[in-house]
């Protein structure tokens, strides 16, 4: 994947809270070398994004995917990934935040929210009081916490390196209902210009990579999938095509907080050339060569075998939204590996 700092990160990260993380962090690595996996993920099945104007945002995805809502509450709007339950959450910027791509949400097997709390209980974590939306997650390195949307209990924490994972059943789809899984409302959206198949991947910069690839791999199980790279892992998760790439170390050292640099979708009929014809008619522009991509841009990174990919380059096709947020478009086979479409991994 090409790795492009487009996206704002979080800030004002104190380093009493990193240090606060540390004995925790070794308590968990000697738990996990004894006892082994402590949860299992089964899939990536949502993510989150805050926009300056959510209206904006709905519509943009919705011309393009022809994504449905779901399920809505306050602000937050919930658009469904191709058969859902997956889905993309939009809600708006608070004071002090910038457009972002906020937290990865995975499903775990046999989900029960006592037990997934006790599990991370055992591995190191401790709970605390839901913090505010906008508080960075290394601020709370470590800690778990349960916020109530309504009567539905939502589970999440930041790991060791700040970055915000939520966890759920695999039913859930934002809805209401004891474990969101009630979205019987769903409006009907767009046509759209391309069709989804399911989310992808994430790529996540963190202040050390080759640390938080071990971290989900011994506490949830993943494994590798690829390499992007000498020491480049691709974690794969569940069905052997879906992964997070973790980038780093970083500027600002061990203080250097996490950030989601971007998120991509699997699409029907991918083809590089169709794909960016219809991102351009639509309105989006082409980056211009060397520069930082800005709202409404497209771009496609050819990566090389010295980072996993094929000969001539495998492309990797990006587009931003109207916040600048950045996006990335694969073909259904793509899992982080080699060949042309990216398709040639371990596990598959």
């Amino acid at each position: 994947m090409a790795i492009s700092t487009n996206n704002p990160v979080n800030s004002g990260i104190s380093r009493r809270a990193l240090l606060a993380a540390l004995p925790a962090l070794a308590f968990t690595r000697s738990l996990l070398a004894a006892s082994g996996p402590a949860l299992h993920i089964s899939k990536i099945n949502t993510f989150e994004i805050r926009v300056s104007d959510v209206a904006r945002s709905v519509a943009f995805y919705q011309q393009l995917f022809g994504m449905p809502v779901q399920s809505r509450y306050g602000d937050r709007v919930c658009m469904r990934v191709a058969e859902g339950p997956a889905f993309m959450a939009i809600r708006a910027v608070q004071t002090g935040e910038k457009p972002a791509i906020t937290h990865i949400g995975y499903s775990v097997t046999n989900f029960d929210i006592e037990a997934v709390q006790k599990a991370l209980q055992s591995v190191g974590f401790s709970s605390i009081q839901p913090p505010a939306l906008s508080v960075a997650g290394l601020d709370n390195a470590m800690k778990m916490w349960v916020r109530m949307r309504a009567e539905t209990p939502e589970l999440y924490f930041a790991d060791a390196r700040g970055l915000i994972i939520q966890l759920s059943g695999s039913t859930y789809c934002g809805g209401s209902g004891k474990l969101g899984s009630v979205c019987d409302k769903v409006e009907t959206p767009p046509a759209g210009l391309f069709k989804l198949t399911q989310i992808s991947h994430f790529t996540a910069f963190v202040n050390d990579g080759v640390a938080a690839n071990k971290f989900y791999q011994d506490v949830f199980g993943l494994k590798v999938q690829a390499y992007q790279g000498p020491g480049s892992e691709v974690t794969g998760i569940g069905d052997g095509k879906q992964f997070v790439m973790y980038a780093g170390p970083f500027a600002g050292g061990e203080k250097a907080p996490a950030s989601i640099n971007h998120g991509c979708f699997n699409m029907e009929a991918f083809k590089v050339d169709d794909v960016l014809a219809k991102l351009t008619a639509h309105g989006l522009t082409a980056r211009p060569d060397g520069a930082q991509a800005g709202p409404l841009m497209h771009y496609v990174s050819l990566r090389q075998p010295n980072r996993g990919g094929a000969e001539g380059g495998t492309p990797e096709l990006y587009f931003t939204d109207p916040d600048g947020i950045l996006m990335q478009l694969q073909d259904p086979t793509y899992c982080g590996g080699g060949g042309y479409l990216g398709n040639e991994c371990l596990r598959v």
